[in-house]
């Protein structure tokens, strides 16, 4: 079954991180794609920040759903 998981960041998680520990679980044939994109997010002072998302596209190991 093809799957996918969504990874952002949040003020207390940075994407990329969460993203390589979930990718070092799967094996690398599992893997169909990693899409990331990239925002800039202005806070009520003006300061920008930048986001991260990043999509991983896999394969589990589950059978096709009933």
């Amino acid at each position: 079954m093809i799957q996918v998981k969504e990874f952002l960041d949040t003020d207390a998680s940075y994407a990329e991180t969460r993203a390589n520990q979930f990718l070092a679980e799967l094996k690398e044939e599992q893997i169909v794609n990693v899409c990331y994109g990239s925002i800039l997010k202005s806070s009520a002072s003006g300061v920008g920040f930048q986001r991260s998302a990043i999509l991983v596209v896999y394969k589990s190991g589950e059978s096709t759903p009933k």
